[in-house]
């Protein structure tokens, strides 16, 4: 049993093995930490579905409420396939948690960053629609973003932020990171970075590097019933990114699409997105709390 409200990290090693289950870490549960033996080797995984009759939220093959959760080594999947639509690998609604060496790997909707303060480091996550959506303040550092082949007739997009409301403080930031396709990918499929999911939906994108997998446009608009909608009110930022996918040449012209510069883009890095980073700090992981140098 894990304790309720630790005062120091609770350790779970999990070994290494495939385990078809589906977990929860509880509000209650605190500074807990799982630490595998490497995200090939130690992967947890599920197969719940938006199609098969359940919501999105649900569909978590693990869902984090605990705060100051803490994953080292460890895969997340969800293995539903791109046919059964939504189908969350990983949900996350825990107050600084970290995510260090892990990957998340689905179709649709494969990481929920639901809420609060997150952060990401040498991570890999791959998708096809959406496959990074929430409404959590959350920064991904030197990651791998892998474009997955989508159905048919299915738009690849990589973020959808769902901030409601412009004064709220959520947002997700991709820094010195990488967006790549897989081999399976057709050269004719192209992926947005983001669309908004909620109408101020922000996400910015620096130190970057992008391969052609990126459409020139970068971003599509929220469809809805009256129409699209968001472009106005969202803000995407992109600074000092690389690759060929970072060409800003051809992007949309949207009132929200946000020209960033050394002195706004710290704004997005993590010591200033997080409001202080002292939690980050004291985990030891690497981290840098800055623009990043250049590579």
């Amino acid at each position: 049993m894990v304790p309720k409200k630790n005062k120091k990290p609770f350790v779970i090693y999990i070994r290494e093995g495939v385990y078809r289950e589906y977990v929860e870490v509880a509000k209650t549960m605190t500074r807990v930490v799982f630490v595998g033996d490497g995200p090939n080797r130690t992967r947890i995984t599920g197969k719940r579905n938006f199609v098969d009759g359940m919501i999105t939220y649900k569909t978590a093959s693990v869902a984090i409420h605990g705060d100051y959760f803490v994953a080292l080594n460890i895969g997340f999947e969800n293995s539903a396939g791109p046919q059964k639509h939504e189908a969350v690998a990983l949900r996350v609604q825990a107050d600084r948690s970290i995510f260090y060496r892990c990957s998340i790997d689905g179709y649709e909707g494969t990481l929920h960053v639901h809420a609060m303060r997150q952060f990401y480091r040498e991570c890999t996550v791959s998708g096809t629609l959406d496959f990074v959506f929430g409404d959590a303040v959350a920064v991904f550092q030197k990651c791998t973003f892998v474009v997955r082949k989508p159905l048919k007739n299915q738009q690849l997009i990589v973020t959808s932020q769902g901030r409601k409301e412009k004064q709220q403080p959520s947002g997700i930031v991709i820094q010195g990171s990488s967006i790549v396709a897989k081999r399976k990918v057709k050269s004719d499929r192209k992926a947005y970075l983001g669309r908004p999911l909620k109408n101020y939906s922000r996400t910015i994108f620096m130190n970057t590097y992008m391969e052609d997998i990126i459409k020139p446009e970068g971003y599509m608009a929220k469809q809805g019933r009256r129409g699209p909608s968001g472009m106005n009110t969202c803000f995407y930022g992109e600074y000092n990114n690389s690759g060929p996918g970072s060409n800003k040449s051809k992007r949309v012209k949207w009132r929200g699409i946000k020209k960033l510069n050394s002195k706004s883009a710290r704004q997005f890095t993590p010591l200033k997105f997080f409001h202080g980073d002292q939690w980050v700090r004291i985990t030891r992981i690497p981290y840098y709390p800055d623009i990043l140098p250049k590579r």
